[in-house]
């Protein structure tokens, strides 16, 4: 097919890949504009945009896409028998849904209904999931809310953080987009409407969503906020008026750490150079690498090294 492919960030890499090796046309590669990344602010390519050019393709990014006229003259004149979304990160205007003879198909990361929205891979994780997915979908004006064409079911591993999850649907969602656009092109794949009794969300974290919450949620539920909000916003809380944050954490077994009975949430517990925190119904959190504000990340043993006499025994 001659394609136009709309993506930006690493997760979109390996699907423009895959699409190029299995010998679409890509007269065109549609991506956000570079912004600021790391303490230099330099402006910066995105991943697409970087895989793209070098395989000698035509970049644009526009700033604005809804009102654009010559964006629209650029895709009119190309008359793409698809485009094929991934992580784009824009809401395509109607005219753009409108334009190819197949539509515009998307891959999102999760098995819908379940999860529309921003975030799919990091709330499946936050959750607890045990399995997550992709799916393959035509877009619509609403939000993820286009008929199914293929999904493919994925297993979350218990310790897994998102980060590790992202690369793991990149990889697996790419054969998937070619595998869809074959079975249009043929006949074989068909749009099936959405479930409405399963949609559930998942919407574009927060900083605030990192903040753990000793009393309202259990060591599990923590830990699996923390997997699920790697690399950001991560896991923080307070100790003594500072912002404590936990870059490694653990589930603790409660019948051999020797903790206290009836601790309040958020006490902290030391045994054998090790840190520990309470959680809601009697769980507790081994905290393995912290890093208090102001200064860098450490092992919780170098951390209780250095903790003064009469320091703070509770966090948040």
């Amino acid at each position: 097919m001659k394609l136009v492919y709309c993506g930006t960030p690493g997760f979109a890499v390996a699907s423009l890949e895959a699409l190029l090796a299995a010998g679409h046309e890509i007269p065109l590669v549609v991506s956000q504009p570079d912004r600021p990344v790391g303490r230099s602010q330099q402006p910066t390519p995105p991943p697409v945009k970087q895989t793209a050019l070098a395989a000698g393709l035509t970049v644009v990014q526009p700033e604005k896409i809804r009102s654009n006229a010559e964006f629209r003259a650029q895709l009119e004149a190309i008359a793409p028998d698809a485009m094929v979304v991934v992580a784009y990160g824009r809401i395509l205007p109607p005219w753009m849904l409108e334009l190819p003879k197949y539509g515009c198909i998307n891959l999102h990361a999760s098995l819908l209904p379940r999860y529309r929205g921003a975030a799919p891979i990091q709330w499946a994780v936050a959750m607890g999931d045990a399995v997550t997915g992709n799916t393959t979908m035509l877009l619509e004006e609403g939000l993820d809310t286009g008929p199914i064409l293929l999904q493919q079911t994925i297993e979350i591993a218990p310790n897994q953080t998102a980060a590790e999850l992202f690369e793991v649907l990149a990889r697996a969602g790419a054969p998937l987009v070619v595998e869809t656009l074959a079975g249009l092109a043929d006949g074989t794949v068909l749009p099936m409407p959405q479930n409405a009794d399963g949609v559930t969300f998942a919407p574009m974290l927060n900083r605030d969503d990192g903040r753990m919450d000793f009393a309202g949620r259990s060591a599990q539920e923590i830990y699996n906020r923390w997997r699920g909000f790697q690399p950001w916003p991560g896991a923080f809380t307070t100790l003594d008026g500072k912002k404590f944050i936990v870059h490694r954490m653990a589930l603790a077994d409660t019948s051999k750490i020797g903790a206290p009975a009836g601790a309040g949430a958020g006490q902290i517990y030391v045994r054998d150079h090790r840190l520990f925190a309470a959680c809601a119904e009697g769980t507790w959190l081994e905290l393995a690498e912290v890093q208090v504000e102001g200064k860098k990340r450490m092992s919780a043993a170098d951390f209780l090294r250095g903790l003064p006499r009469g320091a703070a025994t509770r966090l948040g």
